[in-house]
């Protein structure tokens, strides 16, 4: 393949119209003549730019409501052309056909159509098929063609042309094009992901997945690990979309965790009252509301003061000083909240490498979506967890009925166990996690877990007594046997919630009453793996 290619004439037809009269006029400067269509074209005449319309160069105008106007042999011929071959040549003299040296072209505004809720027509109207089909061509043809197909690498091409004197390289050529099939490719992903959806196909034949390069990580999960991180496009608020306002780059591992701490501050409405999540390796160390948010922070951090040290902290509401005085007490990785106000990003400033991240809401902990995995040779794919009970809900199994007290700290717990790795056992009082028992082979080992870290939270607060004395206890799945509940009663648990549908349920529930404990069913488990 050549090296250097000289751009003499170029095609620019866009839909996203920023920065196109700049373009424009730089490739007019360099005496590049200019092919456009339709708005482009308007766009680039009205601000004095000479341009050569599309239509003239096919001989048929604009046509089916601009359906048809570029699927043409003049502008296909001119983007294919091998130019050193001799067949290409005479085929191009023969015919007409001008040489197409850079195509510019960014897509109709179909990811943006179906975020605004469009109904089926307008979404169906809003698929390009002349910019994909032109892109193409010109990427597969990058020996000779330029493809530009972001608004950001318009500076990139203008610097290309200057630093080789209106020439571009085929390394730069190269990447263009790349990005280019990228491009497309993610395109068809939403239009084959919004049509599957229209058509209620949960289970398409075939599924493909698209995102934009958010940030080059320094490493994975370790270093010896290459990683990056993407954007998918669909906006739910969290650490994907958030901005952040100070502190050292984010790494794989604070990304992970940051997600996880947020998804679950996202389970407590902010009118519901302040919440606070404290997350350490994609488990939560501590969970809790309060009166105030540093008083939720505070009760948090009490659950499990050692593993909070270096731990992520999520908030459902906007961060103030004094909560920001509160957490910069000890070393946190990270701060993720909908908010920070001036005097809490002034506390903060100092910390320079704590980070602090705001998004401006809270995530919809009951909307729609999927979460994908990929193993060895292939993917899983399934709904986003939005599973949510209310008191309404559960089934109460034992002689003993939970007291409105209880039964609120038996929803809390509920929210909690399911962001706890399974097998999870937690171990709530007062709107406060007390004992956090997370990803065990067995249940009981997780009970125990939890049980041991009540005793540690006590210890470490002088209290005379393991706060799991009087607390509720969920189960994320079911206890297959009695051994796990009558480690919690042990540990001073006075009621139970749990999904129920073991085939010792009736075991289960009769050692619940001996030990004089309250249950209920939510019907629903919360297996995170």
């Amino acid at each position: 393949m050549p090296d250097l290619q000289p751009i003499r004439r170029a095609l620019l037809s866009v839909s996203d119209k920023t920065g196109l009269i700049d373009l424009g006029r730089a490739l007019e400067a360099r005496g590049i003549e200019i092919l456009s269509t339709g708005g482009s074209a308007r766009a680039l005449r009205d601000a004095g730019i000479a341009v050569r319309d599309v239509a003239e160069v096919t001989g048929f105008p604009e046509m089916m409501d601009g359906r048809v106007k570029t699927l043409h042999p003049m502008v296909h011929g001119g983007l294919l052309a091998l130019r050193d071959d001799d067949d290409h040549k005479a085929a191009m003299e023969q015919h007409g056909i001008g040489a197409i040296d850079l195509l510019v072209v960014n897509l109709y505004p179909f990811e943006e159509t179906v975020a605004k809720g469009a109904d089926y027509d307008t979404c169906i109207e809003n698929i390009d098929i002349g910019g994909p089909a032109m892109i193409r061509a010109a990427a597969k043809n990058h020996a000779y063609v330029n493809v530009i197909v972001d608004v950001e690498d318009y500076h990139a091409l203008e610097a290309e042309l200057d630093a080789h004197d209106g020439q571009t390289s085929l390394a730069f050529r190269k990447r263009q094009a790349q990005i280019a099939y990228a491009r497309t490719a993610a395109y068809d992903v939403a239009v084959s992901t919004w049509m599957a959806g229209a058509i209620d196909e949960a289970t398409p034949r075939r599924r493909a997945f698209s995102g934009t390069l958010a940030q080059t990580l320094r490493y994975g999960e370790n270093p010896h690990q290459a990683a990056a991180f993407y954007r998918d496009g669909s906006g739910r608020p969290g650490v994907a979309t958030a901005r952040q306002l100070q502190g050292k780059e984010l790494s794989y591992n604070n990304i992970n965790d940051t997600d996880a701490a947020f998804e679950l501050a996202s389970e407590f409405a902010p009118a519901d009252g302040p919440a606070c999540a404290i997350i350490k390796h994609a488990n939560p160390c501590g969970v809790a509301t309060g009166a105030t948010l540093a008083e939720a922070y505070a009760r948090a951090f009490d659950c499990d003061r050692t593993s909070a040290f270096g731990g992520i902290v999520a908030l459902n509401r906007p961060l103030d000083a004094e909560t920001a005085q509160a957490i910069t007490e000890i070393f946190t990785e990270v701060v993720i909240a909908p908010g920070a106000d001036d005097a809490a990003r002034k506390v903060f400033a100092p910390k320079k490498n704590l980070r602090l991240l705001v998004t401006d809401g809270m995530a919809d902990a009951r909307a729609s979506g999927r979460r994908w995995t990929q193993v060895s040779g292939g993917f899983l794919v399934q709904d986003r967890d939005g599973g949510y009970v209310e008191a309404a809900d559960l089934k109460v199994v034992t002689k003993k009925a939970p007291t409105p007290e209880q039964m609120a700290d038996l929803l809390f717990a509920w929210r909690v166990a399911k962001y706890v790795k399974s097998n999870a056992i937690v171990y709530a009082k007062d709107g406060q996690t007390v004992g956090v028992g997370a990803g065990q082979m067995s249940r009981l080992d997780s009970a125990l877990i939890a049980a041991t870290k009540a005793q540690r939270m006590a210890d470490a607060l002088g209290l005379g007594e393991s706060p799991a004395i009087g607390s509720a206890v969920a189960s994320d799945a079911f206890f297959p046997f009695p051994d796990g509940l009558l480690e919690a009663a042990q540990a001073g648990a006075a009621c139970v919630i749990q999904p129920g549908g073991s085939m010792r349920d009736d075991e289960v529930i009769a050692a619940a009453d001996e030990a004089g404990l309250a249950m209920v069913f939510t019907g629903m488990r919360h297996f995170r793996h």
